[in-house]
């Protein structure tokens, strides 16, 4: 393990500092996003319905498939993580936010329906002067 770390010395250097990042950037930005998250958006069963775009269609499949690579590449790079220095298990969270696929929202449910995960959004958006997260007890 030693020999392939000196060996790959730039490799490792990448993932230190991309783990560095991922770890300030999620200091800054999950509080923020956490409280721009509706009080009631757990309690339906359903995702809510978007408004329509106003952007033409090309730019809209251009920008999804863009999100969806980088959240490919946050959820892979979360799973390096786990075995490497960085927060593993809030990168691979981020990367599954980010990408469309179905049954995506019934697992965002899932895990914010958790105790700790649910208390610690709370507490958060407490904090920012928010109405707590509400989720639905079916």
């Amino acid at each position: 393990m030693l020999d392939w770390i000196q060996s790959n010395d730039n490799i490792v250097w990448w993932l230190v500092a991309s783990s560095a990042f991922t770890f300030i950037a999620s200091l800054i930005l999950v509080p923020m996003l956490v409280v721009r998250i509706p009080a009631d958006y757990f309690t339906h069963r359903k995702r809510h319905h978007k408004k329509p775009e106003k952007y033409p269609p090309a730019i809209r499949i251009i920008v999804l498939i863009i999100k969806n690579v980088l959240g490919l590449i946050l959820f892979c790079a979360g799973i390096l993580m786990l075995v490497l220095p960085g927060q593993g298990l809030f990168t691979m969270f981020i990367g599954i936010m980010m990408m469309n696929f179905p049954g995506k929202y019934k697992l965002e449910r899932w895990i914010v329906e958790r105790g700790p995960v649910l208390k610690s959004i709370n507490w958060l958006r407490d904090r920012a002067g928010h109405a707590p997260l509400e989720v639905s007890t079916d």
